[in-house]
């Protein structure tokens, strides 16, 4: 989904005041956007940055990424893990064609033994992980984000962070609830009140895109 809640030229003025993504970055992104249908999914170079930036100041030794698409949010993040800790990242994508590019592209930055992609359903992925994560990020079908956050709680570490993406859905969960409204809209609605009531939690929103939520322990 392409967000429309920041006016393009601030959109661009805040990329072009970034420091710029890798090289193995760019080249992901451009066949994301020639290849892959729904380029709008693919992760920015801002967030791309906010991601790696989340990962550098937490020291993570196991990150859980809920759908990888391409693996560009895989990739920002692993730039920042600690080699010394032995830290990864396991990225679970249920479509094929999504998890061949990103292991291409994920191979070809010379960090497959850090990022791990596991195929299938993501609630059978994060079943069988103990955990603890550090760091959770959710980026996948939006009906699924609810049931996606009660499964990744229960094994978040003490200190750990979840965060969420497209919370804001090009602002329309911020309107009144419609018979207009698709599934993915009233599902984002519902999650978004549900983690605010979750006294396990705390949690902020923030107008970064399309919205990003973070989560931690109460």
């Amino acid at each position: 989904m392409s967000p429309d809640l920041v006016a393009d030229e601030v959109e661009a003025y805040a990329a072009a005041h970034t420091t710029p993504p890798a090289e193995h970055l760019r080249a992901l992104a451009l066949q994301t956007r020639a290849t892959l249908s729904s380029p709008g999914m693919l992760t920015g170079d801002v967030e791309g940055r906010f991601l790696e930036f989340l990962v550098f100041m937490s020291r993570p030794r196991l990150v859980l990424e809920i759908g990888t698409f391409s693996g560009y949010s895989a990739l920002s993040m692993a730039a920042a893990l600690d080699p010394i800790a032995d830290a990864r990242i396991v990225s679970c994508e249920l479509s094929d064609e999504h998890a061949d590019v990103a292991e291409r592209h994920i191979a070809a930055a010379g960090m497959a033994d850090r990022i791990e992609v596991r195929r299938g359903p993501a609630l059978e992925t994060i079943d069988g992980l103990d955990g603890p994560f550090d760091l959770v990020f959710i980026d996948a079908d939006k009906t699924g984000y609810l049931d996606y956050y009660e499964a990744v709680l229960p094994k978040l570490s003490r200190d750990g962070l979840i965060v969420v993406d497209n919370v804001l859905w090009s602002g329309r969960v911020a309107g009144p609830p419609s018979a207009e409204d698709s599934d993915s809209t009233a599902a984002l609605r519902t999650f978004n009140e549900h983690v605010t009531a979750d006294e396990r939690v705390v949690n902020v929103m923030l107008t970064v895109r399309d919205g990003i939520t973070l989560a931690r322990r109460a």
